[in-house]
């Protein structure tokens, strides 16, 4: 047997802490972060209340891992990317936001926001942690795209601050749709197609973003 290959027991515990970041993400959405105990987010992930606690000292200590894989994560990547890319400002918040919305809106990651804004009123410690974690990296990123396109003549002079929650509160609202009333099978009626419409929701922002010299037609710009 080869000694590279770990075994399953030594994969097991290799696992556990994504296993208990995966099954208190899906019970602080299910049950709302106060009412879900530790105990019940140990037996979903199939460990002890123990061995939850050799990963998370507190419940809170386990929400601010959950913001922290599901989310800060994704903008730090996106930061480097940020750096490494060479093309338009267009190209490149398009391609930003694009990726990431492919990632948070497509898998549970999206629910995060649900749970931060039914939940963090009552607990400001974890309010806090968010904005400098989440909330403040994100706006530096995408403001700073903003900024350089306006910088390079590509997008007119526009408030950043402005421009950036135009960009991204929407899709905060839509991820939070998903898993409240998208979640209630509430008919087709009240369904959204969330990948069409992050392409056309950036497409109307660069519209108003772009010089007008500076557009970029897309499969998605009428003729």
């Amino acid at each position: 047997m080869s000694t590279t290959d770990p075994s399953p027991r030594r994969r097991r515990k290799e696992a556990r802490p994504q296993e208990l970041l995966d099954a208190a993400l899906e019970l602080f959405v299910e049950k709302g972060f106060a009412a879900t105990r530790a105990e019940e987010v140990a037996v979903r992930a199939g460990v002890s209340k123990g061995t939850l606690y050799l990963y998370f000292q507190s419940k809170e200590d386990l929400l601010r891992a959950v913001i922290t894989h599901n989310l800060s994560e994704r903008i730090a990547e996106g930061a480097a990317q940020v750096a490494a890319f060479s093309g338009s400002a267009s190209e490149l918040l398009r391609v930003v936001l694009c990726e990431w919305w492919e990632h948070i809106y497509n898998s549970p990651a999206g629910a995060v926001f649900k749970l931060v804004i039914t939940e963090v009123r009552n607990f400001p410690e974890i309010s806090e942690f968010y904005i400098h974690e989440v909330v403040e990296p994100a706006h530096h990123l995408l403001g700073g795209i903003v900024q350089r396109g306006i910088a390079q003549g590509e997008f007119r002079p526009v408030d950043v601050d402005v421009a950036v929650h135009s960009l991204v509160l929407p899709l905060i609202m839509i991820c939070v749709h998903k898993h409240s009333i998208g979640a209630c099978g509430m008919g087709e009626q009240h369904s959204l197609d969330g990948n069409a419409f992050i392409r056309q929701h950036v497409q109307l922002v660069l519209d108003g973003l772009c010089q007008p010299a500076t557009r970029q037609p897309t499969d998605d710009t009428p003729p």
